[in-house]
């Protein structure tokens, strides 16, 4: 795995404003992400993952949502910085973005060679007419979509789940791009083909040394897919670090539970472990630990201010204060 670190995002902050107030959907979210590597974002429904993964590409609701604080440095520009002109330039070829659902993703009254064709040349000047159409094939080929030269005719609706869904991928990769964020790509899938779509996409971003933020809810999905994982509630990262260090010894209350709540298929178990209670309303975030009211081990200190992020090893932290005597 290449050192070079091409994404940075440092105290990013996206808020909501609305009429019952404002709504702290990213709350001081850092990370880096290296070439070749596969970051793991993971959390539970509604703890911000894929308003993180918005911001970084500057598609907010331009109504409601605006990021507030933060730096989102790729290949050491600040895109926060950039006009809408500049960032158009910048989607498609240095970082895209995978959505989880291909139905809505894809356009139902265009073919699917005209979608790749108008997304390569979009950011490939360079190819017009019959290149344009065998690259738009050339890239269904490479996401290993059978019979991609008459693919390149249908539309959607006459193609499966699985399909649909690499020919997003197709689309993603066309213009090489040095990031990419998979936002839960396989939720619309049944299991086998997720399986042949994670395989397709490891051998994709080895082959091209992309970097990946990969966003899911699924722990057996980053054992798979991951290098390092960064475990998001209500807003915050409250614990990263490598794949196995996290799993092996989970820090954070909340990422023990997650971990404890995964299935073990070797064992024999009455009743899956369950996380009592709910998340917080993000727009009535508590003074310390957003985990506190749902945590078996809470203290006074632990509702009265939130915790600084500790360090376990090399590139393993986590925000608990039950960390402050390791």
């Amino acid at each position: 795995m290449n050192s070079e670190t091409v994404l940075e995002v440092h105290d990013l902050h996206t808020h909501f404003f609305l009429r019952r107030g404002v709504v702290k959907a990213v709350d001081g979210v850092s990370f880096s992400l290296r070439r070749g590597e596969v970051l793991g974002l993971v959390g539970e429904s509604g703890c911000g993952k894929s308003i993180t993964a918005l911001s970084l590409l500057r598609l907010l609701p331009q109504e409601a949502a605006r990021t507030v604080r933060g730096k989102v440095i790729l290949n050491g520009e600040n895109l926060l910085d950039k006009n809408n002109r500049e960032m158009r330039q910048i989607r498609g070829r240095n970082i895209t973005m995978i959505l989880q659902d291909p139905q809505t993703s894809l356009n139902p009254v265009f073919t699917i060679g005209n979608q790749l064709c108008e997304a390569i040349a979009r950011i490939q000047r360079g190819f017009s007419g019959r290149t344009l159409l065998q690259r738009a094939i050339d890239m269904l080929r490479k996401v290993k979509l059978p019979a991609p030269e008459q693919r390149v005719d249908q539309y959607p609706h006459q193609m499966s789940g699985g399909m649909k869904q690499r020919v997003v991928g197709a689309i993603a990769i066309s213009c090489e791009p040095q990031v990419i964020i998979a936002d839960e790509p396989t939720t619309a899938l049944d299991v086998t083909i997720q399986l042949q779509y994670l395989k397709l996409l490891k051998e994709l971003q080895q082959s091209n040394d992309m970097a990946i933020l990969f966003i899911t809810h699924d722990f057996g999905v980053v054992a798979r897919m991951c290098d390092r994982v960064a475990v998001m509630y209500a807003g915050r990262i409250v614990e990263s670090g490598p794949v196995r260090q996290v799993f092996d010894n989970p820090a954070h209350p909340y990422t023990q539970a997650l971990i404890r709540s995964v299935p073990k298929m070797k064992q024999q178990v009455g009743r899956l472990h369950t996380i009592e209670g709910q998340p917080p309303a993000l727009s009535d975030l508590p003074d310390g630990c957003r985990f506190a009211p749902r945590c078996p081990h809470a203290e006074d200190s632990c509702r009265a201010a939130y915790p600084p992020s500790f360090t376990l090893s090399a590139e393993h932290t986590a925000d608990c204060w039950r960390l402050e005597s390791v």
